[in-house]
Formats: C-alpha cells, sequence, structure tokens
C-alpha cells in the first residue's frame, strides 16, 4: 500500500513537472512571437520529458508531439497558413492574396516592391513613348531606393554571392536561410570589418552546412568561393568564436547518403 501511494505522489510530481514546463515552452513561444525575431539557436524547443529535439507538428490534432518519446509538447497552437487548399500551381496563384514571403536571403528581406520591366499598364496596353521615359527614370530610381546606405549595399553583394556559392553546390534553401542570418549577425556586431566580403559569406555558408549537419568540407566551399581556403578557415573560427555558435562535430554518417549517391548504390545498400 505504501509503495502504492509513493508511486502515486511520484506520477503527480512528474506530471506537474511536464505542465511547468510545457507552460515556459509556451511562454517562451509567445514571448518569441511578440518580438518578432528569428534566431536559429533559440527557437530550438527542447522536450521535457527525454530532452530531445526531433519534435514534429500534428496539423490535424494541432498538436507539438516529440518524436522520441511521444510526449505532447504543446497543443491548440494556431495554424500560421493560408485557409485555402490548392492542388496545382494555377490555383495556388488564384487564390494566394499575398505576395512572396520574408526571407533573408535578400538585403530587404523581400519586403520592398518593384516596377515591372514590361512597358504595359494594368489592363495589358502599350505604355505611350512619353511616359516610357519616364517609367525608365522611376525603375532607376527604384533600384537606388532599394539600397540606400553602405550596410545594405554589404549584404546586397554578400547574399548574392551566398545565394551563387549555393547554387553551385545544390545546397537546400533552409541552408541558405541558415547562412544568411549568421551573416546578418556578423554585420551586426561588426565583424566584416577587415576581412574581405566574399570571406565571411563563405564562412557564413560552412558554418550553416555545419548547423543544419549537411556535410561539406573547405575544400569544396573553396572551389566555388573567391577566396582561398585558408582564408575561409581562418575566418570560420573567427566568426564562429565571437558569435558564440553552437557547432557540432560533423558525423562520419551524414557522409553515407552522399556518397551513395555519388557511386549510384540502392537504397538497401545505404541503409
Amino acid at each position: 500500500m505504501q509503495e502504492t501511494e509513493v508511486t502515486k505522489q511520484e506520477i503527480e510530481l512528474a506530471e506537474e513537472k511536464i505542465l511547468s514546463e510545457r507552460e515556459k515552452i509556451k511562454e517562451a513561444i509567445r514571448e518569441k512571437k511578440e518580438k518578432g525575431k528569428t534566431d536559429f539557436e533559440k527557437t530550438q524547443i527542447e522536450c521535457p520529458e527525454c530532452h530531445s529535439y526531433n519534435l514534429v507538428h500534428d496539423y490535424e490534432r494541432a498538436e507539438l508531439v516529440c518524436n522520441d518519446c511521444g510526449l505532447v509538447v504543446d497543443a491548440d497552437f494556431i495554424d500560421m497558413g493560408p485557409e485555402w487548399r490548392a492542388f496545382d500551381h494555377d490555383q495556388r496563384l488564384k487564390r494566394s492574396r499575398v505576395g512572396a514571403p520574408m526571407t533573408y536571403t535578400i538585403h530587404d528581406k523581400g519586403l520592398s516592391t518593384m516596377i515591372d520591366w514590361r512597358n504595359k499598364d494594368t489592363y495589358g496596353k502599350s505604355i505611350s513613348s512619353k511616359s516610357r521615359a519616364q517609367l525608365y527614370r522611376l525603375r532607376k530610381w527604384q533600384r537606388r531606393i532599394r539600397v540606400s546606405n553602405a550596410t545594405e549595399r554589404n549584404l546586397a553583394f554578400a547574399l548574392s554571392e551566398l545565394d551563387r556559392m549555393a547554387s553551385a553546390l545544390g545546397l537546400s534553401r533552409n541552408i541558405r536561410e541558415t547562412a544568411a542570418v549568421v551573416y546578418r549577425k556578423a554585420v551586426e556586431k561588426n565583424l566584416i570589418r577587415g576581412r574581405s566580403i566574399e570571406g565571411v559569406a563563405a564562412s557564413a555558408l560552412y558554418a550553416a552546412c555545419r548547423q543544419c549537419s549537411v556535410p561539406r568540407t573547405l575544400d569544396e566551399i573553396g572551389e566555388v568561393s573567391r577566396v582561398s581556403r585558408k582564408e575561409i578557415g581562418r575566418t570560420y573560427r573567427f566568426v564562429a568564436r565571437e558569435l558564440s555558435l553552437k557547432l557540432i562535430p560533423t558525423s562520419p554518417v551524414d557522409y553515407v547518403p552522399r556518397f551513395c549517391s555519388g557511386l549510384q548504390l540502392r537504397g538497401e545498400v545505404q541503409s
């Protein structure tokens, strides 16, 4: 009987601990939403039961579930996606009422507008020759306004360089966004002074690959970059130290899918 009572007390204490941890997580999520800031190091939510980061969203039940132990970390969360469904590209274009999402890979985060290059009005009619000269001047000033100061010019050049290197290496959108966030932090802390923009951009891309567990070596980054491997490594160590980046060592297992794909091996061999 005494053992049963102790067990019940332990269960109650464990439930109270889980509830308190869940409330802390909800409060942290609420604060991050209010601030509107994205920090890839701090937005990782930990499971209070097994301390795993392998959490998945169950959109049918509106729950945040740990994929390792099955604990429901958060419930009744709001789906920030559209309320409509689309089954092809044309339906998506017709039903969408907003523009492209905000992205860190563009210097102004994709929030600015641009004037179309076609000399036609809203109804598709050609613009007169008198208005074309005025439209040309508007386009020119629009380009100048988008990049108005030295910091924006720095970001515009560096982010285009990041996109070029990521395309050459075939990296995903997630890695590009992470690299852009790392580079923006370096600019905010004035780590660019005395170093080349290409070197810091290449080191940010390498750090993003390490954070996302994508196996890429310094030699591969150096092949698509305009700076040497030695400079990339030196800048990477400096940026990682100054920004306190949490980078785990690359696991040899991460290289297995890449080698199997290069050797054109079957999935059974990879498993």
